[in-house]
């Protein structure tokens, strides 16, 4: 959610490609709270876990045709994929459904799982989305 202006962006763009686009929880809100920076750990964890955002996030995908990973350098690693996109990476591709990724897949330990996923790698084009 550290992306959520770029996840607004890409949702307009991607409605006026013709797309049904579903985003997360808490995406309209000014900050999403999973964005607040300056929060401690532990009010990020209640908020998950009173928001219910991991399985909401697991519906949303269960409903859908494809994911979109918007993989922006983060943390000093170009393509960044966290912990909950992975997870939600895992979760598309254990219902088959298509797995788009807006760059490379990043350098991470958990980089060979992705391969083996096989996710379709747009480089920033949006229209490679069918």
């Amino acid at each position: 959610m550290q992306f959520y202006q770029e996840m607004r962006e890409t949702r307009i763009a991607l409605e006026r490609l013709g797309h049904t686009v579903y985003v997360p929880k808490g995406l309209n809100d000014s900050i999403p709270v999973e964005a607040q920076k300056d929060l401690p750990d532990e009010e990020v964890i209640s908020a998950k876990i009173e928001y219910d955002f991991i399985r909401e996030h697991f519906r949303l995908i269960e409903g859908s045709d494809a994911i979109l990973v918007l993989n922006y350098d983060k943390k000093g690693m170009p393509n960044y994929i966290g912990g909950n996109t992975f997870l939600e990476m895992g979760h598309a591709f254990g219902l088959s459904k298509k797995i788009f990724l807006l760059h490379p897949i990043p350098d991470l330990d958990y980089k060979t799982e992705m391969h083996a996923m096989q996710p379709i790698v747009i480089e920033g084009d949006l229209a490679q989305i069918v």
